[in-house]
């Protein structure tokens, strides 16, 4: 059976982590999102919020990890891999913010490809700020509208998971592999 690689994206706070977490508890095998950990890593070091400060240093600090994340997701014994966002949601954000950014960048997009996106939508009733996401519910809007122009630059169809309870949007993803 061939490799499924999936990626759960969507702007801020629109219930990745929650979707993941519920997928481990199933016994899927996912990986999490490591923009929190870059953040904290930064936070430890006396940078408040690395991506506000050098958006191009945490940019890259997050497409090595995301990499890392596909390749390590390449050699999984399990047939299926879920990761909460992609490679392409760096290049996202900093075309979010107005950023230019090295070719590497685009080339790690083309290069390390999926086997389907799952885009969940902005979801005021669910959306919470916190000390890691920075980003109103207005800003969340608008990332997401950047996710769907530069995942579908490298070619993705995104699949559109409904608002619902955490249970019926994992039957709908599951369904959908």
């Amino acid at each position: 059976m061939q490799k499924e690689i999936i990626v759960i994206i969507g702007g801020p706070g629109t219930g990745k982590s929650s979707i993941i977490d519920s997928l481990v508890a199933k016994g899927y095998c996912c990986y999490p999102e490591i923009s929190r950990e870059v953040t904290l890593e930064a936070q430890q070091r006396g940078i408040e919020q690395l991506f506000l400060e050098d958006p191009l240093l945490f940019s890259q600090m997050l497409l090595d990890g995301r990499v890392k994340q596909y390749n390590n997701a390449q050699n999984e014994a399990h047939t299926i891999v879920f990761i909460d966002r992609g490679i392409p949601d760096v290049v996202a954000y900093l075309d979010y913010i107005g950023d230019s950014y090295p070719d590497h960048f685009d080339l790690a997009c083309r290069e390390n490809n999926y086997t389907k996106i799952f885009i969940l939508p902005p979801w005021e009733e669910i959306y919470q700020s916190d000390s890691e996401r920075y980003e109103n519910f207005e800003q969340a809007k608008t990332i997401y509208k950047h996710l769907i122009e530069t995942y579908q630059k490298y070619g993705y169809n995104l699949i559109e998971v409904p608002k619902d309870s955490v249970d019926n949007r994992i039957l709908y993803i599951l369904d959908k592999i």
